[in-house]
């Protein structure tokens, strides 16, 4: 029971803590792909810390699961977690911990389905707004042009997945500006951001008291559109890019003196105006190891009264 608590604890601390000092990272903003890399080991290792010690606890608690879960261990390795003598509190714990678990699930999954649905609705109203010629499939095409007299831009993910252009958005965009905004939704697509945005959503709807949670969901907003930007600018240029988020947007009041919702966009055109170099690859190499090894450690915690049994 005591690893469990352990654990317990250790996710909590890092639930607390992880946001705040993720957050201070100044190296964020230039090493985007990095940071999205960095909350996912972060909120991983939160998610193993609950998991394990509900899986201790629940073996503290009842000696099936106690069997099933140290079947394979070594002689010896049962005996040094000291099971069995916790009362009701291991079973009540186990239970916590278990429906969170599996309300996190209930979460990922409603997530998911409304994710779909609003896919549906929008390739609907795509049909309609471009009605299939005849011979056509119904999504068969990878780019949709759209009569709007509004610029825009976006990917619909799914088996089937289009990019989406208004040809307000080719009459205002110049050369390359274009090609810099198609290389931008389909980093979206290659990176796989919305299976991001989709459990970062879902974790923090589920359960928004905890602050790791929400602070992952915010960020991975921020962080895919940078991420996007990236891939774009390294193909087509930081000017050519930002002239072509400035020639979407302009029109939406992002840039004026009370901005829209999408309140970010100057600081992304700042962004990729100011050209500030990235990190030298032995720096993103020690970050991404650092980040890899936070999961490792609940492993570790839990696995310290089996290493010394064996030793």
């Amino acid at each position: 029971m005591l690893v469990s608590l352990v654990l317990l604890s250790l996710g909590a601390l890092a639930a607390v803590v992880a946001p705040r000092l993720v957050s201070r990272a100044r190296w964020r903003e230039r090493e985007p792909i990095v940071a999205l890399w960095v909350w996912q080991c972060v909120v991983a290792a939160v998610l193993l810390c609950f998991a394990l010690s509900m899986t201790f606890s629940a073996a503290a608690a009842w000696q099936f699961v106690r069997g099933q879960v140290f079947a394979p261990a070594p002689h010896g390795v049962m005996e040094a977690y000291a099971l069995g003598s916790e009362g009701p509190w291991a079973a009540l714990l186990a239970g916590l911990l278990a429906c969170g678990g599996l309300w996190t699930a209930v979460m990922l999954t409603r997530e998911i389905r409304d994710a779909r649905a609003q896919r549906r609705r929008r390739r609907a109203e795509l049909l309609v707004r471009s009605p299939l010629l005849p011979g056509e499939e119904p999504g068969g095409e990878p780019l949709v042009v759209l009569e709007g007299e509004r610029p825009g831009a976006w990917w619909l993910a799914g088996g089937t997945p289009q990019l989406v252009i208004t040809t307000a958005a080719l009459r205002r965009l110049k050369g390359r500006q274009i090609d810099a905004v198609l290389a931008h939704e389909q980093g979206h697509a290659r990176a796989r951001h919305h299976w991001l945005l989709h459990c970062s959503a879902a974790l923090a709807s589920g359960f928004p008291q905890i602050p790791v949670f929400g602070a992952f969901r915010d960020e991975m907003h921020r962080l895919v559109e940078l991420a996007a930007d990236d891939a774009a600018s390294k193909r087509f240029g930081r000017l050519t890019t930002a002239l072509a988020l400035v020639g979407l947007n302009e029109d939406r009041g992002v840039f004026g003196p009370c901005p829209a919702p999408e309140g970010d966009l100057p600081q992304r055109v700042d962004r990729l105006l100011s050209a500030t170099p990235r990190l030298s690859p032995g720096h993103r190499l020690r970050l991404t190891a650092a980040a890899a090894l936070v999961p490792v450690v609940p492993l570790l915690v839990a696995f310290v009264p089996a290493l010394r049994a064996l030793t």
